[in-house]
């Protein structure tokens, strides 16, 4: 995700190989280096190749803090003395963005208490992140979750258990780990995204920056997975953030460019100088029309897929969900689309889903009669399964703060402006519940009691490096939140992070 295989290739790296692969060929003539998660798994793996070691020389890189019996054990393996260094390289996370990692975790909870093995991961991830940024942070928790709460006091024991490590040079406004629950916010993965990012994961699902294509209808051998990395790929770089219309516009406008740019087939090689400017030119060329087929594509299947899911219909719909709170007109929008063919049954779902969470309380509430529908359409219990474990998760009883209410008369004549901004954000006028806890951290009137400190200091400045971590997943529409609050708040720096990267499917 960080380093492409060509960027290594380029550092005189030639062979690249797992650990666990089996049958590897002895080369002496060849120098290992090892990067690796200190898993018990690995430093047994890792025991074994020292005793039977392949190569001459080995440099050993842990991605995290390792244990000092572990140490020992690979010291005694090294009989043959081919362990150059041992060194800790933190890197216990999946970065995703500039400002945004992941832990590649699912399901981590189970009901509302933590997963053992998965609170352990998590607190070596988190821990990794701090180590690798060189932070030492304070925390604050979300108070109406437990598992929140678990795991400031987790982070909090290895900073104090490895306090020689994370004795960084003082700042003078401490750094913040600010630790959130998706289940206070369950309706921002559920709604279809419209900006490039966000919609490629929603729509085709990114797997560590590789897009699966193999699906779609007629796709060449060469484009069945592509990578997506705004690091390699200046394109991407400037359109992750834009919306799809303007995507359109930005794709035509490099393809019009690669048109100009494209080598005359007639091209006439007479002098050498001609041959060389070509065979220079050439490279870039290439690397431009894979970029302009890769995007054409992707942003192809985009199209399609909203076209033939009536996805502009139903983002209507959600946003009106999420946003209004005119009951009558909601049903009656939700009933039309489950009538309708073209709507597919994981958006039928998703629909009610996104009517459970906002109306669950409602004195006449349709829902009853909604999940019938879907039964009707065939989807069988599953969905009313879904739809009941989703309130169950993100209801009004799981969350500590209030998710649909604007809070003064200030807040909602903001909505009404926005609002008022134009028709084409019909689609994109929802905001995640992160926006606004941000927002209020940033100016400094995020309420204790309801994110308390752990610990008795509290921070008397505003904040200015900040760490957000959910647990249960965050999405690209609050990593876009990030990004503006970022660009917004200059001497602010906010990274987010998840457990892993949703969409509705996840």
């Amino acid at each position: 995700v960080v380093y492409t295989q060509s960027e290594i290739l380029q550092r005189e790296v030639y062979l690249f190989e797992r650990l666990d692969s089996p049958n590897r060929e002895p080369m002496k003539h060849l120098k290992a280096i090892c990067f690796l998660r200190p898993t018990k798994e690995n430093v047994e793996l890792l025991v074994q190749e020292l005793r039977r070691p392949k190569y001459s020389v080995y440099f050993i890189y842990f991605s995290n803090v390792i244990s000092k019996s572990d140490v020992k054990a690979l010291a005694e393996a090294d009989e043959q003395e081919v362990v150059a260094e041992v060194q800790e390289f933190y890197g216990d996370y999946i970065a995703v963005n500039p400002h945004v990692f992941s832990l590649n975790l699912l399901g981590c909870c189970r009901g509302r208490s933590w997963d053992p093995a998965q609170l352990t991961r998590t607190t070596q991830g988190l821990t990794a992140l701090l180590l690798s940024l060189k932070k030492c942070p304070m925390i604050r928790y979300q108070l109406s979750s437990e598992p929140a709460k678990r795991l400031a006091e987790c982070v909090k024991q290895v900073i104090t258990k490895e306090y020689e490590l994370f004795d960084f040079r003082r700042t003078e406004v401490p750094p913040l780990l600010l630790i959130l629950d998706r289940s206070d916010d369950a309706i921002t993965p559920l709604l279809n995204q419209w900006t490039y990012q966000a919609m490629v994961h929603e729509l085709l699902g990114i797997n560590n920056n590789r897009i699966d294509l193999s699906r779609v209808p007629g796709i060449s051998k060469d484009l069945r997975e592509v990578v997506l990395s705004a690091e390699n790929d200046e394109f991407y770089a400037n359109n992750m953030y834009l919306n799809f219309a303007e995507i359109g516009t930005n794709i035509k406008n490099l393809m019009e460019d690669f048109q100009r740019r494209k080598p005359k087939e007639q091209q006439k090689l007479e002098s050498i100088a001609d041959m060389k400017a070509f065979v220079e030119n050439y490279p870039q060329f290439k690397k431009m029309s894979g970029t302009v087929s890769k995007h054409v594509t992707v942003v192809g299947e985009l199209s399609r897929l909203v076209a033939e899911r009536n996805l502009l219909e139903v983002s209507e719909v959600e946003q009106e969900l999420a946003c209004q709170s005119d009951h009558s007109s909601a049903l009656q929008s939700v009933r039309r689309l489950l009538q309708s063919p073209r709507v597919s049954e994981l958006d039928a779902a998703r629909l009610v889903m996104l009517y459970a969470l906002r109306y669950e309380r409602h004195g006449s509430s349709g829902l009853p009669a909604l999940l019938e529908e879907l039964r009707g359409r065939g989807g069988g219990d599953r969905y009313r399964k879904l739809v009941s474990a989703v309130v169950e998760y993100g209801g009004k009883r799981a969350r500590g703060s209030d998710l649909f209410s604007p809070k003064d008369a200030v807040a909602i004549t903001k909505q009404f402006l926005k609002g008022l901004k134009g028709i084409e954000n019909v689609y994109t006028q929802h905001q995640p519940l992160l926006q606004e806890t941000l927002d209020q951290l940033i100016k400094g009137k995020l309420k204790d009691s309801q994110y308390p400190y752990l610990g008795p200091n509290t921070l008397r400045d505003r904040p200015q490096d900040i760490i957000v971590f959910l647990i249960g997943g965050a999405t690209y529409e609050e990593a876009l939140a990030v990004f503006n609050l970022n660009r917004s708040n200059p001497g602010v720096r906010i990274v987010l992070g998840g457990t892993t990267i949703h969409n509705t499917r996840r």
